[in-house]
């Protein structure tokens, strides 16, 4: 070869935006400019990574090329800006320089899955890490719960009061090393230890005898609080009929299914039916909680674990404390499947601080098992299912949080609240937001403490400095109180944003849509505050960003007793059945759940209207048609009702679901209302109510109802978009709101729609419910006019 002559050599400044600290970035730039025998260095800077090389002109092109193409796993790379700089020829190598403060901003990436590398040398008892529950490296481990400020070094994480070890520190500065610049390393020497403690203080172990201990008492059927990455854990043995019970009993946690840690993809595959899509969540690297079909039975699985569900989320070990609790090769045997539920009281957010866990987790637990590294934010396991082969995210948090979203228009810098209920909020600017992890529903102060903490810890991650505050339009929900409450403090302006339009919003921005085409938004859910002072639920609405009209919605009922009707639902279902005109006949199980006195006052409250807000809730209509099919009576969590009337029409084994069950259906009317304006047409259910009730006096079963009731809801669907296109003229369709969390009904009108010509968006990066809520209300308040 010929040496290059000084006029040959050039010089390039590049910034890399994107998640690209915390990903062993910089140890690839360096080991890509050593690669192409380049100069230069490398830093970390509050704007992304900054890199200077030097060389012939072809390697630094290569250089530029690849720093993009060839980024490390867990890097996001969203631009690479290069300018040319003056040579040098100062031939003083490839240097990472210290990070350097400043302005700007940088994304940093979500906690992630123990990689294979690290799970290989745990179980390796030649390595210095073997066994080790905090082991990470520059692809896994914690991230976005342990930053505390940015630039991402070990100073601004939690980690930073725990000096390296003489042997960490020569892996983090030996570029050739997989643990270069790694910011959580750690090793039994230097890192943070395991204690497992009681209440009373009567045992304290540690380290290794820590988790020999916890994993006898797991197999004894104790209930024990585990520390994880973003908060504890209540697990107990899943296969433990006894231990389940106790945990249920003891977190007041009703019939609501539990998530199960299994030890092996094998075992999950006893566990439930996994398909390619399914096996790739399960093994990834974020490792989320999957919503898979379980086999009947189930093995190693105790039946109140899920009872009466026919899904079973399953997860596998994402950091090595889950692997070392479910054992190694050659351990001695133990509980192959855990109950990993979140460490929390009902209705509490989940306990990040080790003193906090030893009170709101007492009487709960039987055992801390808990290590000395702070969370300094919380994040609860996401909870994802595949459904029509795509993912369709339920709770966005753990291993997505708080990797943005791009925009299709840029916003203002904001802040917007979401809604009370699986509550997230999103910060924005420009083209980017940053959805929360899950805070959950926001019904008592210490959620309220947490959405206030975490909000300061996002906005201060992604230097976003508000500018308007977003909330939903309903009077009464906290987070809109305390978005009203800070916009006072810090006179900001407030906009409100109804329900519904949000969450169609939300549906078109994921999809990149910038507003210029309106879209028939299909928005279905429990409850909303409408335009009208109704509960809205039900809304067709032709809508963009800049507002919608309603075309259409379910027919008005009452909601008897408000939050009454909510957790009772077969008193929703005699609302639906009167206003109907059916009769509340002794055989029809709706009506026989309540005594005669109860109907008799529900009778005259709907006669005179008292306490009766009219809704047209689509998800209470579930809640009728599950109660009034036998399904469900009353409810201990949010959608029972509606979660088991779609278990129900799974049920394929049930008696009488051969063809009498998938060929008919109950059918809606749709129409404008007499002497009524044009819009919006309202879908009358009484034909549903009616035939309903008259196959549940005929003996017709529950999973033929239920089967014949959803395919009614697609058919509706499906009769909507054809007549609000014949109208307007659009084909594109977004399903939101929380009841297509219901993959039965989304696949089917999926399905439909797209027969029928339709485009047809649903969600796959945010979840249909309220946790998608914050960016469409984003979209609709804060953006840009260009």
């Amino acid at each position: 070869m010929t040496t290059p002559t000084p006029q040959d050599r050039t010089r390039r400044h590049l910034t890399v935006r994107g998640a690209v600290q915390g990903v062993g970035f910089r140890p690839f730039v360096y080991t890509l400019a050593e690669e192409y025998g380049l100069t230069g260095w490398v830093t970390n800077d509050a704007d992304g990574v900054r890199t200077e090389v030097e060389g012939p002109a072809a390697a630094v092109d290569a250089f530029t090329d690849a720093i993009g193409t060839r980024a490390p796993p867990l890097a996001v790379v969203e631009s690479v800006e290069p300018r040319p700089v003056p040579a040098l020829n100062d031939g003083s190598g490839f240097t990472i320089r210290p990070s350097a403060s400043g302005t700007g901003r940088t994304l940093i990436p979500p906690d992630t899955a123990t990689c294979d590398a690290c799970l290989t040398e745990l179980a390796d008892p030649a390595d210095r890490r073997h066994r080790h529950p905090f082991i990470t490296c520059t692809h896994c481990g914690p991230r976005f719960t342990v930053v505390t400020g940015l630039p991402y070094d070990r100073p601004r994480t939690t980690m930073a009061g725990f000096p390296m070890c003489p042997g960490c520190a020569r892996e983090y500065a030996d570029p050739a090393d997989r643990r270069f610049h790694a910011q959580p390393i750690a090793c039994p020497a230097c890192g943070p230890r395991l204690t497992l403690c009681r209440q009373d203080g009567s045992e304290a172990l540690h380290d290794g005898d820590a988790l020999t201990a916890a994993r006898r008492l797991l197999a004894e059927g104790a209930v024990l609080a585990v520390k994880g990455i973003g908060g504890y854990h209540l697990a107990c043995d899943a296969g433990d009929p006894a231990a389940v019970r106790t945990l249920r009993k003891r977190k007041n946690r009703g019939g609501k299914p539990f998530a199960v840690l299994a030890d092996s993809l094998e075992t999950a595959h006893r566990l439930a039916h996994v398909d390619d899509a399914e096996r790739a969540l399960l093994t990834g690297p974020r490792k989320p909680v999957v919503l898979l079909r379980r086999r009947t039975p189930s093995a190693g699985v105790a039946p109140g674990v899920a009872p009466g569900s026919p899904d079973l989320g399953v997860m596998l070990p994402y950091t090595p404390l889950h692997r070392l609790l479910l054992g190694l090769p050659g351990d001695p045997p133990g509980p192959p499947v855990l109950v990993m539920t979140s460490g929390n009281r009902s209705g509490e957010p989940i306990v990040t601080d080790d003193a906090e866990a030893l009170t709101r987790l007492d009487g709960l637990a039987d055992a801390w098992l808990r290590h000395d590294r702070p969370i300094h934010v919380p994040c609860d396991d996401s909870v994802v299912r595949i459904c029509a082969g795509a993912e369709l995210p339920v709770r966005r948090s753990r291993g997505y949080a708080p990797l943005p979203l791009a925009l299709p228009l840029p916003v203002v810098p904001a802040l917007a609240v979401g809604g009370d209920l699986k509550n997230t909020f999103c910060a924005a600017d420009d083209r980017y937001a940053w959805l929360s992890a899950h805070v959950g529903d926001m019904d008592d102060l210490a959620t309220l403490t947490a959405f206030a903490k975490a909000t300061d810890h996002l906005t201060g991650l992604t230097t976003v400095t508000p500018r308007l505050l977003v909330a939903d339009r309903h009077p009464g929900y906290r987070s809109t109180q305390w978005a009203r409450r800070t916009a006072e403090a810090r006179g900001l302006p407030l906009r409100q944003v109804q329900h519904h339009h949000a969450h169609v919003a939300s549906t078109m921005a994921e999809h990149g849509l910038d507003g210029t085409a309106p879209v028939i938004g299909i928005a279905f859910d429990g409850t909303g505050y409408g335009d009208d002072g109704a509960v809205w639920g039900g809304e067709a609405l032709i809508a963009d960003y800049d507002g919608f009209q309603r075309f259409a919605h379910l027919r008005y009922v009452p909601l008897p007793g408000g939050d009454a009707a909510v957790r009772n639902p077969y008193r929703m279902a005699l609302s639906h059945l009167r206003a109907a005109g059916v009769p509340w006949a002794d055989g029809l199980p709706c009506a026989a759940i309540a005594s005669p006195g109860e109907r008799k006052l529900l009778e005259r409250q709907l006669e005179r209207g008292l306490n009766c807000v009219p809704t047209s809730s689509m998800g209470r209509l579930f809640d009728a048609v599950s109660s009034l099919a036998g399904v469900c009576h009353r409810v201990e969590y949010e959608a029972e009702a509606a979660m088991r009337l779609e278990n129900a029409a799974l049920d394929d084994g049930a008696p009488g679901s051969g063809d009498d069950g998938r060929e008919r259906a109950y059918g809606f009317i749709l129409g404008a209302e007499p002497g009524g304006p044009e819009l919006p047409l309202t879908a009358d259910p009484a034909p549903v109510l009616a035939a309903a009730a008259e196959d549940v006096l005929g003996g017709v079963p529950a999973p033929a109802v239920a089967r014949r009731f959803h395919r009614a809801v697609t058919g509706l669907v499906r009769d909507v978009c054809a007549a609000a296109r014949r109208r307007t003229g659009i084909a594109t369709v977004a399903l939101t709101g929380g009841v297509f969390c219901n993959a039965l009904l989304t696949e089917g009108c999926s399905a439909g729609l797209e027969e029928d010509g339709f485009t047809v968006l649903r969600h796959r990066k945010v979840p249909p419910n309220d946790g998608g809520l914050a960016l469409g209300q984003l979209m609709v308040a804060a953006r840009t006019k260009e």
